[in-house]
């Protein structure tokens, strides 16, 4: 097939690129900016669809964070591609930092206290059955963390709505400028042509 890798990657090589890139994170970065200012869409739809996957990114439902995005897109009117990209906002490298902050402002919501995760509570618990393990160890870490991506998240999918939004606008209507001067371009050519052809 035209294109495609004589080696395929393994599992291994492929977790390695998500976390860090083959060539530079700034490269990696203009690729993904590149892949979203060429969605074809409007620059609200792109947008909409783009803050969804950034609200999704930070709540704590890991492994579904794609379905989370397009049925917020969906509600909200957001382009389902541009949610899909959107989840990268949650990725190897800023999930730490979600998850150790959307904890801290759940439970400061919560209980009125700003806390932090607690490792040793979860270790205490990898011993025992995987119901209880779910019931002692992760319910308390996951209702925080829920309660706190609400607002963080919503602040998330807001700016990138913003950012996304003027991006996309400002892409298309300089395109549309490069478009129409190359079509310009294109007709006064076949104009001369046209009288140098006339006898």
């Amino acid at each position: 097939m035209l294109f495609k890798r004589r080696t395929t990657p393994n599992h291994l090589e492929r977790l390695r690129v998500a976390v860090w890139p083959r060539h530079s994170f700034a490269r990696s970065a203009r690729y993904f900016s590149k892949r979203v200012l060429r969605l074809t869409a409007s620059p609200n739809a792109i947008a909409l669809g783009f803050a969804a996957g950034a609200f999704a990114s930070f709540t704590p439902l890991i492994g579904f964070h794609f379905i989370v995005s397009f049925v917020i897109a969906f509600i909200i009117g957001g382009n389902m591609l541009a949610a899909a990209l959107g989840t990268a906002v949650g990725n190897p490298l800023t999930f730490p930092v979600i998850w150790a902050s959307t904890f801290k402002l759940g439970t400061l919501i919560l209980y009125g206290e700003a806390r932090t995760l607690d490792h040793n509570k979860l270790d205490e618990h990898l011993d025992v059955g995987v119901l209880d393990m779910i019931k002692e160890a992760l319910l308390p870490f996951f209702k925080p963390m829920l309660v706190g991506a609400l607002p963080l998240g919503a602040a998330a999918g807001l700016i990138s709505y913003f950012l996304v939004y003027y991006s996309v606008r400002t892409y298309q209507r300089s395109r549309r400028v490069r478009l129409a001067a190359r079509r310009g371009i294109a007709a006064r050519q076949h104009g001369e042509a046209d009288l140098d052809a006339q006898p």
